[in-house]
């Protein structure tokens, strides 16, 4: 065969080598994806999985993102990329169940009337009035609609969690039943003494919106099977009955949130003064169930908090602080669960004491005091005239005592049903404690006015926002509690913060001591300036001329070195970006190539011997 018909042919085979390579990786490779990233944030969690596989209808996803206004925001785009890989991933996995409409809603388009229709928050970025929309919006078969308001960068690590709980609410026709036992009046009602109706708490009118609530009569043997969790506020002197129809309830893979207390103070049983013990109407816990497993409330004790005390209205019409009146701020909210990781704020009063020794399940705080809490006797709160008085005999603690705690985690059967003949079979629980009931109380975290005969709430805590957000995460079943956090899709180089921190440290140590020699050279600059006399002209000897010149120049070269060491402060991390940059810009796509040219040109001699052979 002629040489040049000999190299067109192999030119030929080549190209259709790679053409067949990159139809096969188009055909059979489309939907494969690898996942490399340390905590797999690009793959679906079992439970989002089996939330995807739960979807028998259409579900349609319209995802808002304003490409011309974000064109200067790198990092939210960066971040908008990881939203858009998530939801590819959702719709891959659907079978063709999640339909994906990606949506840049210009100004003044249609697009944008749609974003405002769904009520999706718009930012405003840049000077020229640009806005911002970066949000999801789901529809059902049914025309019911789901949002996400806009994708919070800050709550990246609940992504996920937040995506499978709009298609968990889709996917549910009917409102989820959540079952209530209270010894409080906290729903609407009519006073039996009065015959007036009497508004309920704004925390339970809150929950209403989504959640259809029934209530559990205290001598209920069974909780119907349809009731998806089972909210408790101040369940005092529970009947056996009623506590074997709860254990049942667990048992069924059912959640709880108990809202127990040392010291309700809503509670209207007025006690005598002349008792000198807590009555029992004011009083309730959760230890008959909770104490075998290694978590109790502390009896008969009030959480005191120095530092975390608000201030009320004292005996003498003086401002004063509460120790039992307690404000808790972010930092004593737990910002990686997803009940108190967005809240700011939540008010307590007369909370108690969770005290965890030897527990079997995992115990994970969401609320918690200040280092200086400690307890007190709960008559001392009950009978309280003046609050300062507290301060008297107040003894602050060294550590944070738990005011709210998620219990989580496997139990044998028997242990859950409080029966030796249940067996072993391990039961999953989920179940929220909190130590106060008047958290959920109007007077601590809501004003409600009476607008043309309409009531206006208006939140000034984020109590009712708490009991919300742990319902939703509780009541969306296993499959929603097992997603949780996944961790963070922009995480800074461990590598470049020790090299950071480590260049720090050897400028820190060069800095203070090239700061201490210039102290001590302006020191003997000063002293040798004084000897001046008031004429300007200088009595000094000609060797101490001498030395004040050797001073000042000394002083110039110290503040030479400083400045030099501050400059390579970066040195080593700009190196480590610049080698860091070579790999991912020119080595990874080099090696790339290689790899492709090698196996090309293995084709190609292979394609040139049956040429060869011809």
């Amino acid at each position: 065969m002629d040489s040049n018909l000999k190299q067109v042919a192999i030119a030929v085979a080549a190209v259709l080598v790679f053409a067949v390579v990159l139809l096969f990786s188009s055909t059979f490779f489309k939907g494969l994806r690898l996942d490399m990233t340390e905590h797999k944030l690009f793959t679906l969690s079992a439970g989002s999985q089996r939330i995807i596989e739960a979807i028998e209808e259409p579900i349609h996803l319209y995802y808002f993102f304003s490409e011309e206004s974000s064109r200067e925001l790198t990092q939210l785009r960066t971040y908008a990329d990881r939203v858009e890989a998530l939801l590819d991933e959702y719709v891959s996995l659907s079978k063709g169940n999640l339909i994906l409409t990606q949506i840049d809603p210009m100004p003044f388009s249609e697009a944008e009337d749609q974003a405002d229709g769904f009520g999706l928050q718009k930012v405003p970025v840049g000077s020229a009035g640009e806005t911002l929309y970066f949000g999801l919006v789901g529809s059902n078969a049914l025309d019911n609609t789901e949002v996400i308001g806009f994708f919070q960068p800050d709550r990246e690590t609940f992504l996920e969690y937040e995506i499978s709980q709009l298609l968990f609410r889709l996917i549910q026709i009917e409102k989820p039943k959540i079952g209530l036992i209270s010894s409080l009046p906290v729903r609407d009602r009519v006073n039996p003494e009065t015959f007036r109706s009497e508004p309920g708490w704004q925390a339970l009118n809150e929950l209403e919106r989504n959640f259809e609530i029934v209530d559990i009569a205290p001598d209920a043997e069974t909780i119907a099977s349809d009731v998806t969790l089972l909210v408790m506020i101040h369940p005092k002197s529970l009947p056996d009955p009623l506590q074997r129809s709860i254990r049942a309830f667990l048992a069924r893979q059912g959640a709880v949130i108990a809202f127990v207390d040392p010291l309700a103070e809503m509670d209207q049983v007025a006690p005598s003064p002349m008792m000198p013990t807590l009555p029992q109407g004011q009083a309730s816990d959760l230890n008959w169930l909770t104490e075998d497993w290694g978590i109790t409330l502390r009896a008969e004790q009030v959480l005191a908090d120095a530092q975390l005390a608000l201030s009320v209205t004292g005996q003498n019409g003086a401002p004063t602080r509460h120790l039992g009146i307690l404000g808790l701020g972010r930092s004593e909210l737990n910002p990686l669960e997803v009940p108190t990781a967005s809240l700011e704020s939540i008010n307590v009063a007369s909370a108690g004491l969770i005290d965890v020794f030897e527990p079997k399940l995992t115990v994970t705080p969401l609320l918690s005091s200040s280092n200086y809490a400690g307890g007190m006797d709960a008559a001392q709160f009950q009978f309280l005239r003046d609050p300062s008085d507290l301060n008297k005999t107040f003894v602050p603690g060294n550590e944070a005592v738990s005011i709210a705690v998620l219990l989580s985690g496997l139990l044998p059967a028997s242990a859950v049903l409080a029966d030796p003949t249940a067996g072993d079979d391990p039961i999953g629980i989920n179940l929220v404690l909190v130590s106060d009931t008047d958290i959920l109380s109007d007077r601590l975290w809501v004003q409600v006015q009476n607008f043309f005969g309409e009531p206006i709430a208006t939140a000034w805590a984020d109590n009712g926002s708490f009991l919300v957000n742990s319902v939703e995460h509780l009541a969306g079943g296993a499959d929603l509690i097992s997603i949780r956090s996944r961790g963070r899709y922009t995480r800074p180089f461990g590598v470049v913060q020790d090299l950071k921190r480590e260049a720090e440290a050897r400028y820190s140590q060069s800095a203070a001591l090239l700061q201490v020699e210039l102290a001590e050279t302006e020191q003997r600059l000063l002293e040798l300036e004084a000897q001046k006399t008031t004429d300007g002209l200088l009595t000094l000897s000609p060797e101490q001329a001498l030395a004040l010149e050797e001073f000042q120049e000394q002083k110039l070269s110290i503040r030479k070195q400083l400045r030099e060491v501050r400059h390579g402060l970066d040195r080593d991390i700009q190196g480590l970006g610049a080698n860091l940059k070579l790999m991912n810009i020119g080595i990874m796509p080099v090696l790339l190539t290689v790899l492709l040219g090698l196996y090309v040109g293995l084709r190609s001699r292979q394609i040139r011997k049956l040429v060869d052979e011809e």
